[in-house]
């Protein structure tokens, strides 16, 4: 799959709560690998994860890609939302 066509597919955990969208991902230029998927929060999870929402734009999270669980109409995480608090935050742009 094309990176460029996972911008914008919903996330969602193994909870079934939606995180977001994807938006970007991290590139290790070593060995060409995706390490990182970035996620656009949505206002609820942004609140949900103890995160402050700025205020212009929305947070992003970099989640690894060992915990994303399938592709398909969505992308599905093996974590659920409780799961995803203790991994760092990155805001974007």
């Amino acid at each position: 799959m094309k990176v460029n066509r996972m911008n914008g597919m919903k996330v969602i955990t193994a909870n079934a709560y939606v995180l977001g969208e994807a938006d970007g991902a991290e590139v290790d230029t070593n060995n060409w690998k995706i390490t990182h998927l970035d996620v656009s929060l949505t206002k609820e999870a942004t609140e949900e994860l103890g995160f402050k929402k700025p205020f212009l734009g929305s947070l992003k999270m970099c989640l690894p890609v060992t915990i994303i669980k399938e592709f398909g109409d969505v992308i599905t995480l093996k974590n659920s939302l409780q799961e995803l608090k203790n991994l760092k935050e990155c805001k974007g742009s």
